[in-house]
């Protein structure tokens, strides 16, 4: 048998995130996946990114990953989504190479000197003591104190198009066969989930003359704080829809489409619905809103997103000719459906640690989530507490507060999911402190405390505070009232000051912004990034400062820690789901048990408490 200090099961987003993580904190890290040719492969979306996606980009950038460093480096096109809203919901997103994207992040695994990156099909798990070992389809077996799986949806997967099934993983690789069973008898508990892809059309036989065409951003921002070399739009999108027709050939086959017949049984995701489940659920809807994108710079096939479906291939022929612009669309490779295995994710702890089994870490599409960027999120914290977990420190838990990753592990472990669960901004109460452009300032630190910070970012983040201190302070001067000063204001539709004013101020005005300050009196020489963390922290500091004091209100809670061995069967005045489902999950704090689902106000002022009596009879 082979030793290492740690095993990473599968090598997509997770498995990358998490072995890169392990590795570059000193341990000896085998990633073992079923194909090399699918590590870190985008299956689905060309994208990185998107609405609260490219906020968990930049927070694995912040606490020292890679996903947002390889997404600059590969994107062909990229720009801020809902730009016309506040700051809060902004959100970037990539047009990523697909090809790139693979070849970049393996090449970076190679490279890693503490990383051994191996093809092989991991078939069963055993126990002996606290090592794993993990035994391979050609019998080979690997050792270690700690584990971490991230298999993606690949465990038992079968694609469905039709009455067709095939068992197999996404775009044609490799399966995993046995794992599934190894993961029961060990106790662990599985579910059937479900997700899809669109077709893929040649680009040559779309009309785009009949299509919206949909550029990237002029300034454009970076989702890794480490990029310094600016990103070139070097592809377009494009925007079309269905019509009439479309519907009318998807309702007339209704009775063929897995998805709406019951012959899939995993759960698929609601906000990420196959076009036949969006016309049946949105009846009245005339038309929806298709785009095309290119999958990568080496090919000329484009991903039609928005048009997922696992409808027979005969049929998924007519519906896409059916669309506007691809009425001689040549299709290269269908759509399809994808049932896999994945974990009731309860069973885990915050730290992404199997309750019941030390040193076995989850992360991924296999504790129900959907999403590169979920994955990824997942990858790194998996990978950062098995570390801390082979060094006998206390586990890294980001809170609610922290970041959107906190608000996601937290989700998963305390009210688990029932279907592929998928990050968005209002799933996060304190959105407008947790935003992307702030993701360093939040996580960076903690990233340096847990060793992944390297010395260059580490300098590189001063640096950025210092030139962000001198920015603040050049506001906090004041102007003198002047002809000009007045013209100022009432240029930008504002009521003029009827004294000396600071510049800080004048950003507190709705239409006046630190651009229109720069560019009026010439204060700074920094790039639009830095200027506009500056805006936003400024122009939004009521608002700020009242969710601070929110998050203060429930830190209390958030301290207030149960005891592991605590016991809630012979509570009187809980209620018996209450009891059910604190005894399930375990929660660590009161404020943990106040967010599970069945567990009311009432429950938790009794918890309370007792746990506070507890606390203080141990001290006694």
């Amino acid at each position: 048998m082979e030793r290492y200090d740690a095993i990473v099961i599968g090598a997509g987003h997770a498995g990358c995130e998490a072995s890169l993580a392990l590795a570059r904190t000193g341990n000896k890290t085998l990633l073992l996946t079923i194909s090399l040719d699918a590590v870190s492969f985008l299956a689905c979306n060309p994208s990185i990114g998107g609405t609260a996606k490219g906020q968990l980009v930049s927070e694995i950038d912040a606490l020292g990953g890679e996903m947002g460093i390889i997404a600059d480096k590969t994107a062909l096109q990229i720009r801020i989504l809902n730009k016309g809203k506040g700051p809060a919901v902004q959100s970037l997103r990539a047009q990523a190479d697909k090809n790139a994207y693979h070849i970049e992040m393996k090449k970076t695994l190679e490279k890693e000197k503490n990383l051994f990156l191996r093809q092989g099909e991991a078939v069963s798990i055993e126990l002996d003591k606290d090592d794993k070992i993990v035994t391979t389809s050609v019998g080979l077996k690997y050792v270690a104190k700690a584990l971490v799986f991230a298999t993606g949806v690949y465990m038992e997967s079968e694609i469905i198009i039709g009455k067709t099934r095939e068992k197999t993983g996404p775009n044609g690789f490799k399966n995993s066969h046995g794992l599934s069973q190894s993961l029961k008898n060990l106790g662990i508990e599985l579910v059937r989930f479900k997700t899809g892809t669109p077709v893929r059309l040649h680009a040559r036989s779309v009309d785009y003359s009949k299509m919206e065409i949909q550029k990237g951003d002029e300034e454009i921002s970076t989702f890794s704080f480490m990029t310094e070399k600016p990103i070139e739009n070097k592809s377009v999108c494009y925007l079309t829809y269905t019509t009439p027709e479309t519907h009318e050939i998807i309702r007339n086959n209704l009775d063929k489409a897995p998805a709406i017949s019951g012959e899939i049984v995993g759960v698929g995701p609601r906000y990420c619905p196959s076009i036949e489940t969006k016309i049946v659920r949105f009846a009245d809807k005339e038309r929806h809103q298709l785009f095309l994108e290119p999958e990568s710079a080496s090919t000329d096939e484009m991903y039609l997103q928005g048009f997922s479906t696992s409808m027979p291939a005969e049929i998924q022929k007519d519906m896409v000719k059916s669309v506007i612009g691809l009425e001689n669309a040549e299709i290269m490779r269908d759509a399809y459906a994808i049932e896999y295995d994945c974990i009731v994710p309860t069973q885990l702890s915050p730290s992404l640690e199997l309750k019941n089994i030390k040193g076995m870490f989850f992360a991924g599409q296999i504790n129900g989530t959907s999403g590169y960027e979920e994955a990824a999120a997942q990858g790194i914290i998996a990978g950062i507490n098995a570390n801390l977990y082979l060094k006998g420190k206390e586990p890294l838990i980001l809170k609610r507060s922290d970041a959107y990753i906190g608000v996601l592990i937290d989700d998963i472990v305390t009210k688990g999911t029932n279907e592929p669960y998928r990050m968005m901004t209002s799933r996060a109460e304190y959105r407008l402190l947790l935003r992307q452009d702030n993701a360093d300032i939040r996580l960076t630190e903690i990233g340096r405390r847990v060793g992944l910070v390297s010395d260059e970012r580490y300098k590189k983040y001063q640096e950025k505070l210092e030139k962000m201190q001198k920015i603040e302070e050049k506001l906090e001067k004041k102007v003198k009232i002047n002809e000009n000063l007045i013209n100022f204001f009432k240029n930008h539709q504002e009521n003029p000051p009827k004294e000396s004013i600071k510049y800080k101020d004048m950003l507190k005005r709705v239409n006046i912004d630190i651009f229109d300050i720069n560019k009026e009196f010439n204060l700074f020489d920094e790039d639009y990034n830095l200027l506009e963390k500056v805006n936003i922290k400024i122009k939004y500091e009521g608002y700020l400062k009242q969710q601070e004091e929110d998050i203060q209100k429930t830190q209390a809670n958030e301290k207030l820690s149960i005891p592991a061995d605590f016991s809630y069967e012979n509570i009187k005045g809980l209620r018996k789901e209450a009891i059910e489902k604190l005894e399930k999950i375990r929660p660590l704090t009161i404020a943990q048990a106040s967010r599970i689902s069945g567990v009311s106000p009432a429950d938790i002022s009794i918890l309370t408490i007792l746990v506070k009596n507890a606390k203080k009879d141990k001290k006694i």
